[in-house]
């Protein structure tokens, strides 16, 4: 609900909330108590999974960042001091350096095994092809026409160039001069 339709009841009741979730995460570790083995989590972790699975650290984050929410924000500030407070600043900081590496290291991995991929592919496809391109285009027969004498007309370009095919094809076009052309 918006702040200007709750009831007094529900603010209190946040605010309870809020201070039940603080007094919950204060309480001092017990070395005595916690008697696990190396890597296992502490209750304090376990708490804090637990707040997580409910979607309260969502609820918090919202809380503390929303504008109209601000009368929330010291007790909110509290219980994010409170998660924090068996961590120093420079195990966080090395965590998400870790992580980030380890992903940027997989991420650069990946890419390598493709651009290698990639690379054999375009050898693969080299080697399939020939190395010079043969200009050849084949000659052709064309039968029914005939040449010069009685024979048929030998064609040396590609067929596609056959529809424009012409006895004068390749021949100089010998230029008139002016003096000498017809008039129109």
């Amino acid at each position: 609900q918006d702040w200007e339709q709750r009831q007094e009841e529900d603010t209190l009741l946040i605010e309870r909330v809020l201070l039940l979730v603080r007094n919950v995460l204060h309480v001092p570790p017990d070395p005595t108590e916690e008697q696990g083995v190396d890597g296992d989590a502490s209750v304090h972790d376990r708490v804090l999974w637990a707040l997580h699975i409910s979607g309260m650290d969502d609820l918090l984050k919202f809380l503390a960042s929303a504008q109209a929410e601000q009368q929330w924000a010291l007790h909110v500030l509290e219980i994010i001091s409170l998660m924090f407070r068996d961590q120093s600043p420079e195990e966080l900081a090395a965590l998400g350096q870790g992580q980030a590496a380890a992903e940027h290291g997989e991420d650069t991995r990946e890419l390598e095994t493709l651009r290698q991929r990639e690379l054999a592919e375009r050898r693969a496809r080299a080697l399939q092809r020939p190395s010079r391109h043969s200009r050849f285009g084949g000659s052709y027969v064309l039968q029914g026409l005939k040449a010069i004498g009685d024979r048929d007309v030998i064609f040396h370009k590609g067929l596609h160039n056959l529809k424009s095919y012409s006895h004068d094809l390749g021949k100089e076009t010998r230029r008139v001069p002016r003096r000498r052309q017809i008039a129109p």
